[in-house]
């Protein structure tokens, strides 16, 4: 199969996707890439996409009604190797997420090697998620000193840096799982990204597990702050050590060949407005003005 091939393989399958997932409440596909993919195959660019292909689709299982989301990339060899899949499920324990993940990926290296098997992806998720769904245990049902005792004793704020930031995907991604988890903050798009988070430690760990593992050129934690609780833990604690009032995507002027280069001076602005000025040298090295 030839590159060219390969890239017929993916842009068909894409299509055939988001015709059995008409909503974007099931599918959301990257504009860019796909757009890049469908300019390859159909000959008005020569060269192959700069962008990898990506997309995610919103599978709901019953009893318990819950949510599954499959996070697809395609490898540039695409259907030749396999996709990078990862899977999110807010019922499902970081360890039981990456069970699931482990024999999704065993069967798809044992049936589908050399085929299109993001259908097949789908179809072993609709039959074998509920096994693993009910052997997790709701937070609900943990002892709430337990919860204390382990989640509530260190508020963190954590500043993340990232190459770029571009992604649709991604930047939806970043927005529900800080809202999913009360963390507060902010997210600037373009390059570089960055990306903020602050509010209970384990709630902050939990959002970089699930942001580092996506597909990135580079991304890391450039600057990392913990403060103790005292003995006593009460939400009016967390938040008067919040800087930001809820998790918002900030823009600030744009310029650059694609536009996706955001103005420093009024992100230094924006920084030292929340009583972060020092973050600004961090990130690029140099003073802010």
């Amino acid at each position: 199969m030839t590159c060219t091939e390969e890239a017929e393989a993916q842009f068909a399958e894409i299509d055939l996707l988001l015709s059995m997932f008409p909503s974007e409440e099931e599918l959301q596909v990257d504009e860019i890439s796909h757009a890049e993919l469908r300019a390859y195959v159909e000959g008005t660019a020569h060269t192959p996409p700069s962008i990898r292909p990506q997309f995610s689709i919103k599978l709901k299982v019953e009893n318990p009604a819950v949510s599954i989301t499959l996070l697809c990339t395609y490898p540039t060899d695409y259907p030749k190797v396999l996709p990078d899949i990862a899977v999110r499920c807010s019922v499902l324990t970081r360890s039981q997420q990456m069970m699931l993940h482990s024999n999704l990926n065993t069967y798809l290296s044992e049936n589908c090697i050399g085929d299109v098997c993001i259908l097949s992806a789908v179809q072993w998720i609709n039959d074998n998620a509920q096994a693993y769904i009910t052997k997790s245990v709701p937070v609900s049902d943990l002892k709430k000193e337990d919860v204390l005792m382990m989640s509530k004793k260190i508020f963190t704020r954590l500043w993340i840096y990232s190459h770029h930031i571009y992604n649709k995907i991604k930047r939806k991604n970043i927005l529900e799982w800080a809202e999913e988890m009360n963390l507060s903050g902010f997210s600037m798009p373009g390059k570089p990204g960055i990306v903020c988070v602050e509010g209970l430690q384990s709630t902050c760990n939990e959002f970089w597990a699930r942001v580092k593992v996506l597909t990135w050129k580079r991304i890391t934690i450039r600057h990392r702050e913990d403060v103790p609780f005292d003995n006593t833990w009460t939400e009016e604690r967390t938040d008067s050590l919040r800087k930001f009032t809820g998790f918002h995507e900030v823009s600030f002027d744009t310029h650059g060949t694609r536009g996706n280069h955001m103005d420093l001076g009024q992100l230094f602005q924006f920084l030292s407005d929340k009583g972060c000025s020092d973050i600004f040298q961090m990130y690029f090295g140099i003073e802010g003005r």
